[in-house]
């Protein structure tokens, strides 16, 4: 579904401009939103991902109370011959952060996906931490 495709009384009730920092990191934008750039280097497991992304929603949420935030991922290697991306991050991407981490932010950009908005408000209640059990 495109931006444009919502009707005025559904979907998001705010689309933030898609700007994505120049550096890993938060930046806040003009429009009183911030955008989270991470990179996922070729070192990090799953679990650093996990940690690392969720530390900088959580970190956003305390430096910018409530605004609304737009995540940006990049990832790099973690390639395989047959998918594009080892079983680790193509697991990471379409559930993990999808049932995880989208719930706290109000549009995001993930390399398997392109930008999506949550169709829903975003939340800003994030738990102290996040527990990966295997």
């Amino acid at each position: 579904m495109m931006i444009d495709d919502f009707e005025k009384d559904e979907g998001p009730q705010f689309v933030p401009q898609y700007s994505k920092p120049d550096a890993p990191g938060i930046a806040m934008n003009f429009d009183n939103t911030v955008s989270i750039l991470h990179i996922v280097r070729d070192t990090d497991t799953f679990e650093d991902a996990v940690s690392n992304c969720f530390d900088l929603i959580k970190q956003s949420q305390t430096q910018y109370p409530d605004w609304p935030r737009s995540f940006f991922l990049e990832i790099e290697g973690h390639e395989d011959d047959k998918h594009g991306f080892d079983s680790d991050f193509v697991e990471f991407q379409q559930e993990f952060f999808f049932a995880t981490l989208a719930h706290f932010v109000t549009a995001f950009e993930l390399p398997l996906t392109g930008p999506l908005l949550n169709p829903n408000p975003q939340r800003n209640d994030l738990p102290d931490q996040l527990v990966i059990s295997g």
